[in-house]
């Protein structure tokens, strides 16, 4: 072997020799024979370094894997007897070899098992049995390999095709034939030969029993001397853990509904014997998570067990595994309610599936009733954060505790399914009973206090926000709640969880400002002042400025008396930060964005005149103008590029501002009536100048762009004088990603105005597809993925483009681009439809071609016309679908095909018998279609209904392709 590569294996060796080492690896991979200096270095332990022992397996697990039937039967002799060798030589190996070493070994084992052991190799376990014994180092490997084939048989995260799949079932089936019974005995050898002195081993064959057990015949293992030794296991503690998973497997396996019954409570009544169910003499957090998911998985089990029974009309059994399922709650709750979350969160399940048996049945005992109660106090403190809690700066602690939270949320759906009315009151009791003494509470159980009553909104769920009305007594409690939350102060409270509550749950139930609008005034002063907006947390502006704007817009019809007010204190807020001042903004862009939207609304929602409005629109934009031409200028004359890209992100954040304001208008009336087009005019105006800016181009283009999006909305016909230069500017020196977001503009303003934009479009449509195909053509690197799919989503929007304008009856802007445009532009399209292997596109194409010919197919359309059909749009709907490239498996490619029908169709309707002709005496002929298909196929072409030619269409093509 090249010893020198072999160096670059270190890792600590520098990049030369690591990137000639993975050259030589490729080329070991390549060649034909190398794997046998690899096998032969690895059976004479040639090597002592790990990382050359790890890279001769990789070579010999490229062979079994990849290259194994070229083999000649004394070769894949020899790779079996490598690996046997190489077993016997560790059962005298001084030290054993490394895990990482060990595990690949094994791999290697169980690749070769799954290639040889149907045909080449049925005594494959006997053979490694026979060298391993019961030697310590052997039943390592023993055990490991028996994993790996596990994860290689039934690994669900593994992808097999449907012929590995076909074979792994039949090895499984094979093995419990012939060696799983001697299997399970050797691991019942094993667990009795080392469960006192090897506790490392015994872990690794109780998880082999644990991953079989899925698989095996379950009496094997579910029989009194191997649930005995597990029950054993239990009580010493380097084997509990592994143990109680193991039980977990031998429970959770699917069996008869009686018989799973049986074994769950002859479990259970051992290991309440065993004083395992007492568990608050139990401090081993990490064993008492893995006990409670083994009750849950009994809990989930039995559960199983009593719909299948009550499913199958047996209700006596049924009512056996009721009882059952009752006397695990009292140790469900205590698990539910334990201290640490994992343990609790383990039990969730059980509890969840409890409910839902409650959830059907139509009375419900004492003890039920709570047992309900109880889940509803468990989970109520279990909500609460902990001390440790760190809102500043949330790591991973922290977010699987907000899982958590979610899962404790599910609980509290389902018992409000169970119980709305004990729901509604327990909550009651709690929040009133904390809210009383909010002053003198520690933050985590106010902030629980008032996630409960945002919590009901959805646990009691109704249409349309309606909870102040309907029911009397559940709005009564609501309304005296939100009262009680809006008067008592709380949104005081000096801590950030409490304060986002507080602001969460108010927007959550607005209806109920709409029952009693004189709490308005007390909350839009907590969103405005320093517990809001002006908090010290950026957190909690960030979220109270999204929070604000949705409230005012859902109470817009009883803002009108606070207008002035609001739009006075929020005027610093709406600053636009220029980089040069060093001034920290209070709130972020994207914050400012929603304060924005939320002055608009303001605006237009008011009961003011219309020249009021103007006034106050025109006070909100006109700093905006103003700060956008000096920092337009300033970009101007700016040497420094990051100082460039910092103007233009502020310009930006302008243009951003003024487009977030229109929001509040629905259409161009709304915009007419407030007497604001003037002022959206004047933006435009200041706005335009920027795309003539060479500097920073993508984001100054890109803003003006969406800016000019809002616009086609609220001015419509007015904006038009501005869209000629503004795309001239936008087309010039652009790339892929510039010509795509352009496009769809483009083709707004198509679809919007149709035949009063014709004279514009017809004179940019050529400069259009110029910059388009410029692009297109471009040469990109062979393996330039993101150029690629640059260019991919550009064609498709090219593409979109001929559909809006021919879609929206405009074809005579293409028409009259002359008759060399006019080609060049339909051969693209018949490209399109048959080149590109993109079923998106090919569908827009066909949709495009079935247009064309609708609209100039018929006697009197444009001369040549009609050959065209002839000689490139029905031949592309052969040669498209005929492409190995077109998978009619493919959702996307079906519709392209159903629109190629559609052109087929189209062309019969528009040229009659001289198509039908044409197809049977010199196009279908030319494919070599038989005859007899030929004329099937002219007869589905014929048939009146659309649906059936397009069915036949893709029988048609199916049988076409080899």
């Amino acid at each position: 072997m090249d010893e020198q590569a072999l160096l670059g294996l270190n890792p600590n060796a520098d990049s030369d020799f690591r990137q000639r080492a993975l050259a030589y690896f490729e080329q070991l991979k390549i060649s034909p024979d190398a794997w046998q200096v690899c096998a032969e270095a690895l059976a004479q332990r040639t090597y002592s370094d790990d990382h050359i022992k790890f890279f001769c397996f990789q070579v010999l697990e490229h062979q079994v894997k990849y290259k194994y039937s070229e083999l000649t039967t004394v070769q894949q002799q020899l790779i079996r007897e490598t690996l046997i060798s190489w077993l016997q030589a560790q059962m005298l190996n001084p030290q054993p070899e490394k895990t990482f070493i060990r595990n690949k070994a094994a791999q290697v084992f169980a690749l070769l098992f799954v290639t040889e052991y149907l045909t080449k190799w049925p005594k494959f376990f006997f053979d490694i049995l026979s060298v391993v014994d019961l030697n310590p180092r052997g039943v390592d490997l023993y055990l490991r390999i028996l994993m790996a084939i596990d994860s290689e048989l039934v690994d669900r995260d593994v992808v097999h095709t449907s012929e590995e799949a076909r074979r792994n079932t039949l090895i499984k089936d094979t093995m419990r034939e012939q060696c799983i019974p001697s299997l399970v005995e050797s691991w019942y050898q094993i667990l009795q030969n080392y469960q006192y002195t090897n506790s490392e081993v015994t872990c690794q064959c109780l998880e082999v029993v644990g991953a079989y057990v899925s698989w095996i015949d379950l009496s094997l293992i579910a029989n009194d001397r191997f649930i005995n030794m597990l029950l054993g296991h239990m009580s010493i503690e380097v084997l509990r853990e592994e143990a109680c998973d193991c039980l977990f497997e031998i429970v959770n396996k699917g069996m008869d509904p009686i018989d799973k019954m049986k074994l769950v409570e002859s479990l259970c009544q051992v290991l309440q014997t065993a004083g395992f169910f007492s568990i608050d003499q139990e401090e081993d957090v990490d064993f008492l998570a893995r006990f409670s998911k083994l009750v849950n998985g009994m809990g989930q089990s039995l559960i199983v067990s009593w719909s299948k029974l009550i499913k199958n009309g047996d209700i006596k059994n049924a009512q056996e595994a009721l009882q059952a399922i009752e006397t695990k709650v009292a140790l469900m709750l205590q698990l539910l309610i334990h201290e640490d979350d994992d343990i609790s969160s383990n039990i969730i399940g059980f509890c969840y599936d409890y409910l839902h048996i409650l959830k059907q049945l139509t009375v419900l005992s004492d003890q039920q009733k709570a047992n309900v109660e109880a889940i509803m106090l468990a989970v109520m403190k279990k909500l609460t954060y902990d001390e440790e809690y760190n809102f500043e700066n949330e790591g991973e602690d922290e977010a699987m505790f907000v899982e958590y939270r979610k899962q404790l949320k599910l609980l509290l759906d389902r018992l409000a399914q169970v119980s709305p009315e004990l729901l509604l009151a327990s909550v009651r009791r709690v929040f009133s009973s904390t809210l009383q003494n909010w002053q003198t509470t520690r933050f985590m159980e106010v902030e629980v206090a008032i996630r409960l009553l945002y919590m009901l909104a959805e646990a009691l769920p109704v249409s349309h926000g309606a909870h102040f009305s309907g029911d009397v007594s559940k709005a009564t409690a609501l309304q005296d709640m939100m009262r009680t939350l809006v008067t008592s102060g709380v949104s005081s409270y000096q801590h950030t969880s409490v304060t986002l509550e507080f602001f969460e749950t108010v927007v959550r139930y607005e209806k109920f400002f709409t029952v009693e609008p004189q709490h308005i005034p007390c909350v839009l002063m907590a969103f405005l002042d320093h517990r809001g907006l002006r908090h010290s947390s950026a957190k909690v502006r960030s979220r109270t400025a999204y929070l604000f704007s949705r409230f005012v817009k859902s109470l817009n019809k009883q803002m009108n008396p606070f207008i002035e007010d609001i739009l006075n204190r929020i005027q610093d807020l709406l600053a636009l930060s220029p980089p040069e001042n060093g001034y920290q903004s209070l709130l972020s862009s994207d914050d400012q964005l929603f304060i924005y939207e939320t002055a608009g609304v303001l605006i237009v929602n008011s009961e003011y005149p219309a020249e009021r409005k103007q006034a106050l629109m025109r006070n909100l934009l006109t700093p905006l103008m103003e700060k956008f031409k000096i920092l337009l200028e300033k970009l101007m004359l700016a040497q420094d590029e990051e100082r460039q890209a910092s103007l233009a992100d502020c310009l930006n954040h302008a243009v951003g501002f003024a487009s977030r304001t229109s929001k509040a208008f629905s259409n161009k009336q709304t915009v007419k009536q407030c007497g604001c087009s003037e002022v959206y005019l004047d933006c435009l105006q200041t706005f335009l100048p920027a795309l003539s800016c060479p500097l920073q181009k993508d984001i100054l283009r890109s803003g003006v762009r969406t800016f000019l999006h809002r616009m086609i909305i609220c001015l419509e016909e007015e904006v038009l004088p501005f869209i000629p230069s503004a795309s001239e500017h936008m087309l010039k020196d652009c790339e892929a990603k510039d010509l795509q977001e352009f496009i769809p503009l483009i083709n707004q303003i198509t679809a919007k105005f149709k035949i009063q934009v014709s004279p514009f479009l017809q004179q940019m449509f050529m400069p259009l597809l110029h910059a388009i195909f410029e692009v297109l053509l471009r040469p990109a690197e062979e393996n330039d993925q993101s150029a690629a799919l640059e260019k991919q989503m550009l064609r498709r929007s090219y593409f979109a483009f001929l559909q809006t304008v021919t879609g929206s009856g405009m074809s005579e802007v293409i028409a009259n681009q002359g008759a060399e445009n006019v080609e060049r532009v339909l051969i693209t399209i018949i490209q399109g439809a048959v080149e590109y292997p993109d079923p998106i596109a090919q569908k827009t194409c066909f949709i495009i071609l079935s247009k064309l010919v609708e609209l100039w197919g018929g006697k009197d359309g444009p001369v040549g016309f009609a050959d065209f059909v002839y000689k490139h749009i029905v031949p592309a709907c052969f040669l498209a679908p005929l492409k190995q490239t077109f998978d009619l498996a493919d959702a996307q490619t079906v519709l392209a095909l159903s629109e190629c029908a559609v052109t087929l169709k189209t062309i019969h309707l528009k040229r009659g018998p001289e198509c039908v002709q044409y197809l049977q005496q010199e196009y279908l002929p030319s494919l070599q279609v038989a005859p007899e298909i030929i004329q099937e196929f002219c007869q589905a072409l014929q048939q009146p209904d659309a649906k059936v030619f397009k069915n036949y269409l893709k029988v048609f093509f199916q049988r076409a392709k080899p």
